[in-house]
């Protein structure tokens, strides 16, 4: 197949391009700043050159979207919101004016959309979608009015001839430097991997090995649309995850944080602390329903791979 990946320089698309450049697939990287025979220039707003690469191709897997892993300032809050939608809007745009259109489209969404909760799951049918929690932080809200925007312009778009699917993606786990999981593996190799205030709230995770395989998953699988969960089906809690980390790279103990040292934790690593304070309790209903397996359904295996396959890539 001919695979287009609209900003996939980031970790998540290096995952994908390598997963399907070796499975002999065509990966063509859409960016800003392209480097290498397979990389094409876009602005993330506007038709141009590069949607000659949407025409004809079998997939369309769009990833792009400023990255969360900054301080929710105003002003980042709003490049989130506008370069997810628009990114949307303008690959839908290339999908409805291709003579030969992609078959799928997968559009990356967010866990996030859904409500900060502790007593129940969240999956596609049922799962409440947040902006009104109580006792919350008023611009928890705007992150899941930008995904709710995000997935609109999927919706928007007309393309009768390619399936679209919304992929409400948790936190993938690789072994990648730079990711999430090299920065909770170097807390938790400092002795810094202890529960944060309490703990208690749900984490949503994926390995990055069951996140391809879905994707493949889903592209075969023509009866599927809409928004799907991308997410391990055992979610657990912030001091569950860090003790299970801690194991992996079998560091005995993991000094606590409470939510006022966890704030100035996130400002020194220009972060913010809904990454770190939001429960995301996610399941993949829609997945498991339609015959998904996953290879690595509970964290504490898939920690010990990811954290064996880093110490390899040393």
């Amino acid at each position: 197949m001919k695979v287009v990946i609209p900003g996939g320089t980031g970790q998540v698309g290096g995952v994908l391009e390598r997963a399907l450049t070796a499975d002999g697939h065509e990966v063509v990287v859409l960016t800003r700043s392209p480097r290498g025979a397979r990389q094409v220039y876009w602005d993330g707003a506007t038709l141009g050159d590069w949607a000659a690469e949407v025409d004809g191709s079998d997939v369309v897997i769009n990833l792009a979207g400023r990255s969360v892993s900054c301080r929710y300032t105003r002003e980042n809050l709003e490049a989130m919101m506008s370069s997810r939608v628009e990114s949307a809007r303008v690959v839908g745009e290339a999908v409805a004016a291709a003579a030969r259109p992609p078959a799928v489209w997968l559009q990356m969404s967010t866990a996030t959309i859904y409500a900060h909760r502790f007593d129940a799951p969240n999956d596609e049918q049922t799962g409440v979608i947040g902006g009104d929690e109580q006792g919350v932080p008023g611009y928890w809200a705007y992150s899941v009015e930008i995904a709710r925007n995000w997935e609109a312009a999927l919706e928007r778009a007309v393309t009768p001839h390619t399936r679209k699917l919304a992929l409400r993606s948790a936190m993938v786990m690789s072994p990648d430097r730079g990711g999430v999981f090299d920065v909770l593996s170097r807390l938790a190799r400092l002795g810094l991997g202890g529960p944060v205030a309490g703990g208690r709230q749900y984490v949503s995770w994926i390995h990055d090995r069951d996140f391809v395989r879905a994707v493949r998953f889903l592209i075969g699988r023509d009866d599927l649309t809409g928004p799907v969960n991308l997410a391990a089906p055992h979610p657990l809690t912030q001091r569950e995850l860090m003790r299970d980390l801690r194991a992996a790279w079998r560091m005995p103990f993991g000094l606590p944080a409470t939510r006022h040292m966890a704030e100035l934790g996130a400002f020194a690593l220009r972060s913010d602390t809904e990454l770190l304070l939001k429960s995301r309790r996610v399941v993949p209903t829609r997945l498991t329903d339609a015959g998904f397996t996953f290879d690595h359904p509970r964290w504490r295996a898939a920690a010990t791979d990811l954290a064996t396959r880093r110490r390899l890539s040393r």
